[in-house]
């Protein structure tokens, strides 16, 4: 699995964060919103059913999975 994420969408409501710490941490960012930053582009699969909920419950939905 590989994270795609659109920062031009994202606005930092931090739900990734909740979901899968491991994964993923929220920045402050220059354009007005925190973003989020993705620590692990490629999990490992023990984080997949995290990452899948990070994704899922993403406000923004920003948060694009590539299934390999």
């Amino acid at each position: 699995m590989k994270i795609k994420v659109d920062l031009d969408l994202c606005q930092g409501h931090s739900v990734c964060i909740a979901e899968a710490p491991e994964v993923f941490d929220v920045i402050e960012s220059t354009d007005g919103y925190p973003q989020v930053l993705v620590l692990d582009k490629s999990p490992s699969e023990e984080l997949y059913t995290k990452v899948r909920a990070a994704a899922k419950y993403c406000p923004n939905n920003v948060i694009t999975l590539i299934e390999d």
